[in-house]
């Protein structure tokens, strides 16, 4: 993965693996966290540090920008996925930062096995894409973060000059 000023904190997959075998070896619980994360706004950095505070280790699997583009339609992402990856890098409840372009994060799931896996509160234990990847191997799936009230799309309509 290119280096950034999120430095060695952005990684690719293989990369990350290696990264953290050790501190698991030595005990430490894996969170994984994922998302666009196109705009940050304080609802990620809410989310995000939920997440941190489930175990000792947060990654973030970012989604990629053709998967942006296919999940959120034209026009997305805003931002490059290696700048939004480097953002997260920046955040202090962040370990490391990973960029995935599947639809979902099971691929990465079922790489890393984090310990628990932390979804946004808009969803449901039940509505988790990756549940049953998280169930085959043990892990456990949380709910994080305060209440959805902020959305990027939100964000995009008030800076077009509209309501969000």
């Amino acid at each position: 993965m290119a280096d950034t000023g999120g430095g060695h904190r952005v990684l690719a997959l293989d990369e990350l693996l290696a990264a953290i075998h050790f501190r698991r070896a030595s005990g430490a619980k894996v969170a994984l966290a994922n998302g666009l994360f196109d705009i940050l706004h304080v609802g990620h950095l809410r989310y995000l540090e939920a997440a941190r505070r489930e175990a000792d280790i947060l990654i973030v699997a970012v989604n990629g920008d053709a998967c942006a583009a296919r999940l959120k339609g034209p026009g997305r992402p805003i931002v490059p996925a290696i700048e939004r990856a480097e953002l997260l890098a920046g955040f202090a409840c962040v370990d490391y930062v990973t960029i995935f372009d599947d639809d979902t994060a099971t691929r990465v799931i079922l790489a890393v096995k984090p310990d628990v896996h932390c979804k946004g509160t808009d969803y449901t234990a039940e509505s988790v894409p990756e549940r049953d990847a998280v169930a085959s191997y043990g892990g456990r799936v949380a709910i994080v973060g305060d209440p959805k009230s902020h959305a990027t799309r939100d964000l995009i309509e008030v800076i077009r000059g509209g309501a969000p």
